[in-house]
């Protein structure tokens, strides 16, 4: 069974890749295990000294959900099975580590279609998903 890493920021290009990806498993020719992952940034500073752990976890539970929210919708309208997750840090970097801890197949990602300049000059999560990634990476435009 391919097992896919399905990253979601509740963006519109994540939930025009949630789309792409449900066409795109009605016509594989075998089942698909998918994990949809949500990264939520660490949030910086003395926060720790006025909000407890708990709280924070709970922040960011909170904002994952809220994140996922239209994509579980559209797996769950497709009828297509899923697990979600919710993880905290770069989000690159966990989204890569995850994949490997998961012996996942591939990466399915939106990407927001920056020109080659403006990755230059600002980054993306994609491009770094993909240099740092040892598996396949989709990007869907």
């Amino acid at each position: 069974m391919l097992k896919l890493l399905v990253p979601v920021d509740g963006s519109q290009n994540s939930t025009r890749s949630i789309g792409y990806l449900i066409q795109w498993l009605n016509r594989l020719a075998e089942p698909a295990d998918i994990h949809l992952l949500n990264v939520q940034p660490s949030l910086h500073g003395d926060v720790g000294m006025f909000l407890s752990h708990e709280q924070i976890r709970d922040y960011h539970h909170d904002e994952g959900v809220k994140a996922l929210q239209t994509a579980r919708e559209k797996l769950d309208a497709a009828k297509v099975d899923y697990t979600f997750h919710i993880s905290v840090g770069d989000p690159a970097e966990v989204i890569v580590q995850f994949a490997r801890d998961q012996h996942c197949d591939q990466i399915v990602m939106g990407t927001r279609g920056l020109g080659k300049f403006s990755i230059l000059l600002l980054g993306s999560v994609a491009s770094k998903v993909i240099q740092l990634a040892e598996i396949p990476v989709m990007l869907i435009k």
